[in-house]
């Protein structure tokens, strides 16, 4: 019989193998194999506990939804909540947070993005990853902007946190986690606030 919480520890102990396997030989070439011998686990494990390579693939990237989830619930606690710039910062920190930027966790989501587009269950994870992001930025611009103006800040910004973020993990010299979260916030502010913009355009001139 097994021992009692042994499942979610060895769930995540699977999970961070995935991570591990995929940061070292790729998302095509990672196998049950490869994730069980990180793990030091037989393969009947992995079967046992996810149905297979696609089942524990499929909990990884939900792990990684629930670690950007758990940032963003951090960042918001640090502040007033009902500021909604600060809101628009935390967003946009959680998404440059360590967990979701070092390697391991960055060769995860690239190929999952690949992955999202040829198969199902990877596209409606994707979907509620997007929706998430533009629903929390919706929230927030609205409070800020004019209402037509709303939705194309939030689609804006989505797509420079997403960018920026891409960006940073193919180029072989990225830009710092503090910079590209610092040039999303800026962008955030000159919406707010055009002047901010104008200056910046004089400045650099």
């Amino acid at each position: 019989m097994p021992k009692v919480g042994m499942k979610p520890l060895r769930e995540s102990q699977l999970i961070e193998a995935t991570l591990l396997s995929v940061e070292q030989y790729g998302f095509n070439k990672t196998t049950i194999n490869s994730i069980a011998k990180i793990a030091g686990v037989s393969t009947g494990i992995i079967n046992h506990y996810f149905g297979g390579k696609q089942g524990l693939l499929e909990a990884t990237v939900r792990f990684l939804l629930q670690s950007l989830h758990d940032e963003l619930m951090k960042e918001l606690r640090k502040i007033d909540n009902k500021d909604p710039v600060k809101r628009l910062e935390a967003i946009v920190k959680a998404n440059f947070a360590q967990v979701q930027t070092a390697d391991k966790s960055s060769k995860t989501w690239l190929a999952f993005w690949t992955q999202a587009m040829h198969d199902e269950q990877f596209s409606a994870l994707q979907q509620v990853n997007e929706r998430r992001l533009l629903s929390n930025l919706r929230y927030s611009f609205k409070q800020l902007l004019p209402s037509d103006q709303v939705e194309q800040a939030a689609q804006t910004t989505a797509a420079l946190i997403d960018g920026l973020w891409l960006r940073r993990a193919l180029s072989k010299q990225p830009i710092s986690i503090e910079a590209s979260a610092d040039y999303c916030i800026k962008y955030i502010h000159s919406l707010i606030n055009p002047q901010l913009l104008q200056t910046d355009e004089v400045a650099n001139a």
